[in-house]
């Protein structure tokens, strides 16, 4: 049920947005005269690799920088591709790989593959299932460029102060996710979050709390406190923020 979901919304979604996706590739085709589209390896389920296809909103050649973090004042994101992330159309040509059976609709986002070398055995099992569009940590943390704006080194603080949440959210539907119901419910989540962020962080913290995730989860999920430092899931000493039912 959840490939012919994916396979169903993937078909409908790439005809529908092409009437907004073929006049933006021309526009960031306008711009340089390079492919509109960037493709790079990400790390697929169980480790493996895949090809990830996304609307370019960078310079070409920026991921040679060897800064993988982007935060909202990069200058390596063009002026065409502000636009682009501002509205997350880099995001919507995945669902070419998810047609391709690369990526659900729902699950972790997928990481290059040097990140996942750093993972700690917990965070490991982010690479059980398919990687995804969205899901729990693809909402609460969307404005992830603006957390890193103006940061002196984004990927250090990145590291620090979003990928212990995104882990810990990210596994939290992993160790859930047994049916589409909850997929469903992050799909919706995902196009509220779009038009009521207010209102979509709310019941993501509610179902954060029905997953069996603390009250520290729960208050991050809402972004009701300020992002701290935190050891990523699985690090000696470091806290799951689950309860034991979540698991």
């Amino acid at each position: 049920m959840k490939r012919a979901l994916d396979f169903t919304i993937a078909v409908a979604g790439l005809l529908l947005g092409s009437v907004v996706l073929v006049p933006v590739m021309v526009a960031v085709w306008l711009q340089d005269r390079n492919s509109p589209l960037y493709i790079a390896d990400r790390a697929a389920k169980g480790g493996g690799l895949f090809r990830i296809v996304k609307l370019r909103s960078m310079r070409v050649f920026a991921d040679k920088t060897g800064v993988a973090s982007t935060a909202a004042d990069d200058p390596r994101v063009t002026s065409v591709g502000r636009f682009i992330r501002k509205t997350k159309l880099d995001e919507a040509t995945q669902l070419w790989n998810v047609l391709k059976g690369d990526m659900s609709l729902v699950g972790p986002r997928p990481q290059v593959h040097p990140d996942t070398l750093r993972y700690t055995p917990a965070e490991k099992d982010l690479l059980s299932v398919q990687p995804g569009i969205t899901d729990l940590a693809s909402i609460v943390f969307a404005d992830e460029g603006e957390i890193l704006r103006g940061a002196p080194d984004p990927d250090a603080r990145y590291d620090s102060i979003i990928r212990p949440w995104k882990s810990r959210l990210a596994l939290l539907y992993v160790y859930n996710s047994t049916g589409i119901s909850l997929d469903l419910r992050l799909i919706r989540l995902t196009l509220l979050n779009s038009v009521n962020r207010p209102a979509a962080l709310a019941e993501v913290s509610r179902l954060v709390e029905l997953l069996g995730g603390d009250e520290r989860l729960q208050a991050v999920a809402a972004r009701r406190v300020p992002l701290t430092e935190e050891l990523p899931p699985g690090a000696p000493g470091a806290e799951l923020h689950f309860s034991p039912r979540a698991v």
